[in-house]
């Protein structure tokens, strides 16, 4: 009973923010356009010194884990391609919508709620992993989505002009640039002046909060219509076979500390993110679909989520398959 309090203390305030989020979008009726200006605040101005934060006094060893980076991703790259596959097959060959559902069935929420829920289970020496599985995860997904656009004829630019536009949005993302004045200030050692460090830690403890509130807020403002049928496939593979396929492929690609892997299992397990709706807003593609994947994910993320760390907490899920 003792593991069973601890870990609903640990999950339940998550889950509790969204669901106010939840409530005050449905009965509170205010301008959706005002969600805008916290989206800025998160992407912008809370969420990167969270980032920078996390890494910037991390050894530079931690930041160089190419055989970690390459288990994670490819972990995620097999979710994304087998949910393209569920897309396709579901919506008779209509690529657009199958790269959502792609999307959907990979991409978890490692902005949001990954750092703070990391952190709270396993402890800061958990924060490199998270940072590598968030950089390197964002980079193959805003990389495969504008050229799988391309290629499906939604995005009418060339491919030249399509890597350019990828490398741009690469380069200035505020998350990466973030990262990389981290990855500098560990390599200097460098340390924020205390008004400024004060400043950065404020802002980093606002980020989690206001990016659960919001989640609530935006699902309740999409209520859900119809049940897409390709949905709890999709579900499915992003909260129960992407974290298995994380544990399987780290076990055998190498030997990694067990906070790492427990780390990248919990990441993976994360509900879809709320960016699903961004992107397919952004192109006009799914948006129906895009809510009902972040609205059924999240709920059935409260169960699937919490066994996961139930199973790691409590010891049950041993960190290396093939020891």
């Amino acid at each position: 009973m003792a593991d069973l309090a601890s870990l609903f203390n640990l999950v339940a305030p998550f889950f509790g923010l969204i669901l106010l989020g939840f409530v005050v979008g449905r009965f509170k009726r205010l301008p959706e356009a005002g969600l805008a200006w916290m989206q800025f605040f998160l992407i912008y101005i809370a969420l990167p010194p969270l980032f920078y934060r996390l890494i910037a006094d991390k050894p530079l060893s931690d930041l160089t884990n190419w055989g970690f980076v390459t288990a994670t991703t490819l972990a995620t790259y097999c979710a994304f391609a087998l949910s393209f596959a569920v897309g396709l097959r579901y919506l008779r060959g209509d690529m657009p919508q199958a790269v959502m559902q792609g999307v959907a069935g990979s991409y978890s929420n490692i902005g949001y709620m990954g750092p703070p829920l990391i952190l709270s289970a396993l402890g800061p020496a958990a924060s490199a992993p998270v940072v590598l599985i968030f950089v390197f995860d964002n980079l193959l997904l805003f990389s495969l989505i504008p050229f799988l656009m391309a290629i499906a004829g939604v995005d009418r630019k060339g491919a030249l002009a399509t890597a350019r536009s990828v490398a741009w949005q690469v380069a200035t993302h505020p998350f990466n640039l973030a990262t990389l004045a981290g990855v500098l200030a560990s390599y200097a050692q460098f340390q924020l002046p205390t008004a400024l460090d004060k400043m950065t830690l404020w802002l980093t403890q606002a980020a989690a909060p206001c990016a659960l509130f919001l989640l609530g807020v935006t699902v309740a403002l999409r209520p859900l219509k119809r049940m897409p049928g390709e949905v709890p496939a999709l579900v499915f593979i992003k909260l129960v076979l992407h974290p298995l396929l994380v544990w399987v492929l780290l076990s055998a690609l190498g030997d990694f500390p067990a906070n790492w892997i427990f780390a990248a299992v919990i990441m993976a397990a994360l509900p879809p993110a709320l960016n699903i709706f961004v992107i397919s807003t952004q192109y006009q593609v799914g948006v129906e679909r895009a809510s009902a994947c972040i609205l059924v994910g999240t709920l059935v993320s409260m169960a699937t989520l919490t066994g996961f760390l139930w199973l790691v907490k409590t010891g049950r899920m041993t960190a290396d398959l093939f020891p």
